[in-house]
Formats: structure tokens, C-alpha cells, sequence
């Protein structure tokens, strides 16, 4: 299963958008700010949509 997601900073604030096989751990690594780059820049953390593909081409696909 792979997922495509959404994070905001808060409310009306910056958005973020991603895929990955594993939400969970992925959400976590933002919260945790594990990655310097683009999310952790603009404190994107707060999940706001996701949703399952079959493929992790399929996710890509509709991240981009």
C-alpha cells in the first residue's frame, strides 16, 4: 500500500505534499523533523489528507 499526503503548518498556513509506503513513520519523521528540507523549514506537521494507491507509481503520479 502507498500513500499520497498533505501537511500544513496550521490553518490557511503553508502546505506540503508527499507520498510513502509507510504514513505512519512518515508523519512521524516530520513531526520529528528528521529531514532538513522544505517541511521542516516551514514547520508543515500537521496532516490534513491522505489517500491509498496501489502502486508507488500511482502515488507519484498524483503527488506530482
Amino acid at each position: 500500500m502507498f500513500y499520497t499526503y498533505i501537511l500544513a503548518s496550521k490553518r490557511n498556513g503553508t502546505l506540503y505534499l508527499g507520498h510513502t509506503d509507510d504514513l505512519g513513520e512518515r508523519i512521524l519523521q516530520h513531526k520529528l523533523k528528521a529531514n532538513y528540507g522544505f517541511s521542516s523549514q516551514y514547520n508543515c506537521v500537521h496532516l490534513v489528507w491522505f489517500e491509498t494507491h496501489e502502486t508507488r507509481e500511482s502515488a507519484f503520479k498524483r503527488e506530482r
